[in-house]
């Protein structure tokens, strides 16, 4: 009992925390508020091509996967601008989310959809001048699914989590393009099961948040109760772990010895779903992994034996 009290006041400390009212914010600061460039962590996504190619030696592939980065940047970008236009009213509801620039009225709609306009052409055409039309054509269907997810997806049950995996999966199809590298369909699996984990986790987070503030600000709650979240959290957490050591094993420059990669992989899922359930954390993917020591550890032991696999004892 004492512990379970303990748990919620720590999370309700947190909640507190993030719920507090920002400083007041000119148009600049607010606009790069809500493009939201910590998000971008994502998109390293589009480096996994270059890294398990074996390309990351060649100055062209790098400066080809960086273009096709920063062209999903400004796409990814654009898409929050558009989801929190068409979210404000029901964001202005939300403990937290009422305090995103546009929702507060300090980014006026109209500038956000212009904003959001520019990026889509900057994206769109570094991509096209720069790396060629099918890695734009890959950019251009990540913008499209963008869109369609805030204004249709993102309320249709299980396809919502389904729409965020094949997003997830287009970036790395277009690293892997950009630099003339082969996509694994393990990797490829791996990454689509990376993607739903992330995505059943955030659904709970979200219905957990509800549940405590007694808010109802994304509909698509509605019909997912904790209990079939909880499921599916089990089911996908399962599937990563076994698609990640499956492409481990046949690894298509160095066999199985990417195996070795596995401990710290577990140990960052193992220890995100730790921070989710038992710590009631209930920041964002990229903010918990910007301020978990345990999961920057996990990634950086990860990228050093990866690096030393593929490109030392290789």
């Amino acid at each position: 009992m004492e512990v379970s009290v303990r748990k919620e006041r720590k999370a309700a400390a947190v909640r507190s925390e993030v719920s507090a009212p920002p400083a007041g914010r000119g148009i600049v600061r607010a606009a790069i508020v809500a493009m939201r460039p910590q998000e971008w962590i994502k998109n390293l996504l589009v480096f996994a091509g270059l890294l398990f190619s074996g390309h990351f030696t060649r100055g062209d592939a790098i400066f080809d996967a960086t273009v096709t980065f920063l062209a999903f940047c400004a796409v990814a970008s654009a898409g929050y601008l558009v989801n929190d236009a068409h979210d404000a009213e029901l964001d202005r509801q939300h403990p937290t989310k009422r305090f995103r620039p546009i929702a507060a009225g300090e980014l006026p709609v109209n500038t956000a959809i212009a904003l959001a306009v520019g990026l889509v052409v900057v994206g769109l055409a570094g991509s096209l001048v720069l790396e060629g039309p099918e890695v734009a054509g890959l950019v251009l269907a990540y913008g499209v699914g963008t869109t369609l997810y805030s204004y249709v997806l993102k309320q249709e049950v299980i396809l919502d989590v389904m729409t965020i995996a094949g997003l997830f999966v287009l970036r790395v199809l277009a690293g892997a393009v950009a630099v003339s590298a082969d996509a694994s369909a393990y990797l490829l699996l791996c990454t689509g099961m990376v993607a739903m984990f992330l995505g059943f986790t955030k659904r709970r987070q979200e219905a957990t948040s509800e549940l405590h503030a007694g808010t109802d600000t994304r509909p698509v709650l509605e019909h997912y109760s904790l209990p079939f979240l909880d499921q599916m959290v089990s089911l996908v957490t399962t599937g990563t772990v076994i698609s990640y050591a499956i492409y481990t094993v046949n690894s298509p420059l160095i066999g199985n010895q990417m195996m070795l990669t596995i401990p710290p992989v577990v140990y960052a899922i193992f220890r995100y779903l730790y921070l989710i359930y038992d710590r009631n954390d209930d920041r964002s993917m990229s903010g918990i992994i910007a301020g978990d020591r345990g999961i920057q550890a996990a990634g950086a032991v990860w990228v050093i034996v990866a690096f030393l696999l593929l490109y030392v004892f290789n």
